[in-house]
């Protein structure tokens, strides 16, 4: 028992010597898709951070459109010159459930939901490029996009509230799988 919270007290002074910054975001992005979001990016090193995204989309829209999900993506980061300051590479996984039906999906993702609803889980993962901007003391802009793969297993239906289920499966998507513009509060 000693041990483990000797253990556990060398990895909070480690995080706590690291961890110079701690960031809050919002990404503009998930908010034009109506996907209410928080994010939060930790100092790891001088150099590297570790990001967390969270969104989750529950409405449902005229004439039965709906685009509900919820998502996770952690990524890791590696900055060029300083964590929360100019150009950084990441790498991503990101998981989630999502229920679509009556929108149009971009990149052929489920391309007839006009009459059918789609439900399922998607995991995966990539990697991104971005930049950020510092802004003033406690405020930064970011931009950042990314490249990967994802996988949905769907069950599909009839139509958009109800119906048997018709079919189930798997789409391999390879494509974008992240993009963001966030404001970033920071706390040092």
């Amino acid at each position: 028992m000693k041990k483990e919270i000797l253990i556990l007290i060398l990895v909070i002074y480690s995080m706590s010597v690291f961890s110079q910054h701690v960031g809050i975001k919002n990404n503009l992005v998930y908010d034009a898709t109506l996907t209410p979001n928080i994010g939060f990016e930790i100092g790891l090193s001088k150099k590297s951070t570790l990001d967390l995204n969270v969104g989750y989309n529950p409405f449902t829209f005229s004439d039965h459109k709906k685009f509900k999900h919820w998502l996770v993506q952690p990524e890791y980061r590696l900055w060029l010159c300083e964590k929360f300051n100019g150009t950084f590479f990441g790498i991503h996984a990101h998981g989630g459930e999502f229920s679509v039906s009556g929108k149009h999906l971009p990149f052929g993702i489920f391309p007839n939901l006009e009459g059918y609803r789609y439900e399922g889980h998607f995991y995966g993962g990539g990697v991104s490029i971005g930049y950020q901007w510092i802004l003033g003391k406690h405020w930064n802009l970011e931009i950042s996009a990314g490249a990967g793969y994802t996988l949905l297993d769907y069950d599909k239906y009839n139509c958009p509230d109800c119906g048997p289920k018709l079919d189930s499966g798997q789409h391999n998507y390879w494509g974008p799988t992240k993009a963001s513009i966030s404001f970033i509060y920071l706390i040092h």
